[in-house]
């Protein structure tokens, strides 16, 4: 209803997990990769817990599009159900033929699906069980879920069971009668909400992902979503979802504070006050009883002599004490008083302003001029940048991602900005840490706090770099040439192996399983296919000297 309006493509708060709009804050990477380590490792069980709406199953979504191709998983949604129940599920959804009769016995489905795991494994393949909302499970199937990782050969256990469920899944797992099944957990992660700064970081990349071109919350409403939501991403979405709904009622295009709250007031079925007003109540309150006091000192001290002496108990001052009297002060105070205050510290400048007063060097030519610069490179004319970069060795790579991606390409890059008045800006982005980003304009370089730039920036940059191949393209199983080869004498020179000359260049299986693994250690998408954003990674992970980085690196021993 609302997306034309705001300009965008499709609801961005949708409740549904889309592994799309995953918003990777530190807590959920963290998470997504313990269900990757899960996947990888043999053995055990990997549980995940998280409250409700905070992002379990979105974060299971995104590992099943991340799933190896050497994994086959199987998924069950429904815990509620009995043991023979959950044991069919499972040979279901690992498509095990099963006679009728089999269905109904415990031992020919164990059966089955140990010829399952044993072939399998002799494939050099993984099977993994994920369980959602394992809070669920009875005692009786957590047991018999204990009982398949008994599975195994000699060497391996041939099942990985991942858990995921509600903070009630850590008080199921420590009853006493289920220790056994406790003690063979190897992983733990509890998944919190999210804090300010990554609620307000939420909001806006999920209008990125669904085609915003502009801010479209104010900084204000953006704080009264996270005091509303308490940032339980769930809660986040369907709040944002009805404001959205509410300014586009009113046909105002920034949603405000007020709006914020009545959304909330209609998903919790209350009303919310603005904070200011709960300050106010309380400032009433302390200066009731302050002139609550003040009036009674004042009525005491007009009060009679007599009744005065009556309800003080009288002090003895030590006998030749005198009175205090005030003290000189003390040398070279005059002088300090004197002195002038000293000098406010400067404000710094805001990124509009900046931006307003460098408008002439950020078109996409001055951009490009000053990043090539920073490659040696010098721009002939103000036509076809990319094309002059190819000329000198470079390549030129367009990206539209989150601060993540661009810590991971580690390359200086060019930012796309769009002000409040829809105008637009290319400015270089020439160093990079946890705070701070620092902005070539030209003139002069200056650091602008992450959390200010990205207010105009909505995800589109580029960055260049230098192949070391004539042609840079994707490579995926089963192509060769040179390309092939540096891919793998490049994974391997990081890991300290030597490369077979007889098959270095060819992108077989080995080479793929080589590559998932880098891609999930640098937190890429784990796909097996070495694309140009996989290879500016590993690139710039064997960085040359003096070659231009975001951040330095520690050198590789």
């Amino acid at each position: 209803m609302y997306t034309s309006f705001f300009g965008l493509i499709e609801k961005p708060f949708a409740i549904t997990p889309d592994p799309r709009y995953l918003y990777l804050s530190e807590r959920h990477a963290e998470a997504l990769a313990h269900l990757l380590y899960g996947i990888n490792e043999a053995g055990g069980f990997i549980q995940l817990t998280g409250e409700v709406g905070t992002g379990k199953t979105t974060i299971v979504r995104t590992l099943l599009s991340r799933v190896p191709q050497h994994a086959d998983v199987a998924v069950i949604l429904n815990p509620r159900v009995t043991a023979t129940e959950f044991l069919l599920t499972i040979c279901e959804e690992l498509g095990l033929g099963l006679d009728e009769a089999d269905r109904t016995s415990a031992k020919e489905m164990v059966d089955a699906l140990n010829r399952r795991l044993l072939a399998a494994h002799a494939e050099g393949r993984r099977v993994i069980i994920i369980v959602d909302e394992a809070q669920n499970l009875s005692t009786e199937v957590l047991e018999q879920v204990r009982l398949l990782t008994n599975l195994e050969t000699a060497t391996q256990k041939l099942l990985q069971i991942i858990l995921i469920g509600q903070p009630e899944l850590r008080e199921l797992l420590d009853r006493s009668e289920l220790r056994q099944l406790a003690q063979r957990i190897t992983g733990r992660y509890h998944l919190n909400p999210l804090f300010k700064a990554e609620t307000q970081e939420y909001v806006g990349h999920r209008l990125r992902v669904a085609g915003a071109a502009g801010e479209i919350f104010t900084p204000a409403a953006l704080r009264e979503v996270y005091r509303l939501s308490s940032g339980i991403p769930r809660v986040i979405n369907v709040c944002c979802d009805r404001a959205l709904l509410g300014a586009y009622t009113l046909e105002t295009r920034k949603v405000t504070p007020a709006l914020v709250r009545r959304a909330a007031g209609e998903v919790y079925g209350r009303r919310f006050v603005p904070l200011w007003l709960g300050w106010v109540a309380a400032a009433i309150v302390i200066a009731g009883v302050a002139i609550t006091v003040y009036a009674g000192i004042a009525v005491w001290r007009n009060s009679p002599p007599g009744l005065r002496s009556a309800t003080n108990t009288p002090v003895l001052a030590p006998a030749g004490a005198a009175l205090a009297q005030p003290s000189a002060p003390p040398a070279g105070a005059a002088a300090a008083a004197a002195a002038p205050a000293p000098a406010p510290a400067e404000k710094p400048v805001p990124l509009q302003t900046l931006l307003e007063a460098n408008a002439a060097d950020t078109s996409d030519a001055g951009a490009f001029r000053r990043l090539l610069s920073l490659w040696g490179t010098a721009m002939a004319d103000d036509r076809d940048p990319c094309g002059q970069a190819q000329k000198a060795g470079l390549a030129c790579l367009e990206q539209r991602g989150s601060w993540a991606q661009v810590r991971a390409l580690n390359r200086p890059a060019i930012l796309t900005l769009n002000d409040d008045r829809g105008r637009r800006y290319r400015v270089v982005l020439s160093a990079l840490d946890d705070s701070f980003a620092t902005l070539d304009l030209g003139e002069r370089n200056v650091r602008v706090p992450i959390d200010e730039l990205s207010r105009d920036w909505f995800g589109d940059f580029t960055v260049v770099w230098k192949p070391k191949t004539p042609r840079a393209r994707q490579l995926s199983l089963g192509m060769r040439g040179e390309e092939v080869r540096w891919l793998r004498r490049s994974l391997n020179a990081l890991r300290g192996a030597a490369s077979d000359p007889e098959s270095d260049d060819v992108y077989d299986e080995e080479l793929a399983i080589a590559v998932q693994n880098f891609q999930r250690e640098h937190r890429l998408n784990v796909d097996g296919i070495a694309g140009l954003q996989t290879q500016v990674v590993l690139d710039t992970a064997l960085a040359e000297p003096g070659s231009p980085l975001l951040m330095q690196v520690a050198p590789r021993s």
